[in-house]
């Protein structure tokens, strides 16, 4: 069994000392945010901001600038248009913001005689923040063997090298793009663990981006959805959740799905006297309009992240007919 057992939960943090320094307001601002790569728009006038003390997810179609927003944020990239601002400095060639900051990509880069020794040798110079104590403990809460060559790792042991790495600098902001991925089950939830552990005890914000909204779930605080480079949604996890309901209603005669079109119904199936459909809005509200109808059956369903990711994606035509 792994050492790390803090409870999984989500920590609301909005005391001034975690959301505010040295007078400065503590976020992430996307101002008209925009990346090309040739006629390609990869990020396209994007805007919105990521509070301190918080959990953002960035959820997307393939190709949709989930992987190019996170290197703005990082500034391994510069923007064609627009401005990142992490405490209300640009990011790009800015140390001092950098060492607030630490960025794992899709794909890790280790140098071939590269250890976890090694690098941590390197990174306690670099980063001012970085705790020799806090490292020795991950490198505990994680079975690696320190004085190995990476490159000779798995894939998921060379995530769990990076993330020792990214903790023990003790960031301000974290930035994960598909960390998940590789992971084991285990592995998975003690990082989801060591995310909310930080945030809590240390203010500090993270955001990931990943294909995987289950590991969403029970960690982030919001949520931005992209799709072509813009954002189709933007908006905090359980408000999501508690707006989103799959119907399933059932009535003693026939009746025309056109009943249901003021609730602006998605996906609705029909078998005989008997709909399913997605509906979005006040549960309060949906449950009174329905009852309206006299249904003999009325059930109202939460989605799950996934299902309202599916759902927002068909919203911009982005589903499977």
């Amino acid at each position: 069994m792994y050492p790390l057992t803090a409870e999984i939960k989500k920590t609301s943090l909005s005391t001034s000392s975690i959301c505010r320094e040295n007078g400065v307001n503590r976020m992430i601002e996307i101002k008209n945010l925009t990346k090309r790569f040739d006629d390609k728009v990869a990020v396209n006038a994007v805007n919105f901001t990521i509070k301190s003390g918080t959990i953002c997810g960035f959820a997307g179609s393939n190709g949709s600038g989930k992987s190019t927003l996170l290197r703005m944020l990082s500034g391994v990239y510069y923007p064609d248009a627009g401005d990142v601002l992490v405490d209300g400095e640009s990011v790009f060639e800015n140390m001092n913001v950098k060492s607030k900051c630490y960025y794992i990509s899709d794909y890790p880069f280790f140098a071939n005689n590269a250890t976890i020794s090694k690098l941590a040798s390197y990174l306690s110079k670099v980063y001012p923040n970085w705790d020799n104590e806090y490292y020795q403990k991950l490198c505990k809460f994680f079975p690696l063997d320190t004085n190995a060559k990476i490159i000779n790792m798995s894939k998921g042991m060379q995530r769990q090298a990076a993330l020792i790495l990214a903790f023990a600098t003790k960031p301000k902001y974290l930035l994960l793009d598909e960390i998940f991925d590789g992971l084991d089950p285990v592995i998975r939830q003690m990082l989801k663990r060591l995310i909310i552990q930080n945030v809590t005890d240390n203010g500090m914000t993270a955001v990931i981006a990943s294909h995987n909204l289950r590991e969403f779930e029970d960690i982030c605080d919001t949520l931005v959805v992209l799709h072509d480079g813009v954002v189709v949604d933007n908006s905090n996890v359980d408000n999501m959740k508690a707006t989103s309901f799959r119907v399933q209603i059932a009535f003693g005669d026939d009746i025309d799905p056109s009943v249901f079109n003021d609730l602006s119904p998605m996906n609705i199936q029909q078998n005989g006297r008997f709909f399913t459909f997605i509906a979005t809005g006040n549960e309060e509200d949906i449950n009174a309009r329905l009852d309206g109808l006299n249904p003999v059956f009325k059930e109202l369903i939460p989605l799950t992240l996934e299902e309202v990711f599916i759902k927002e994606m068909g919203g911009v035509g982005y589903e499977v007919k």
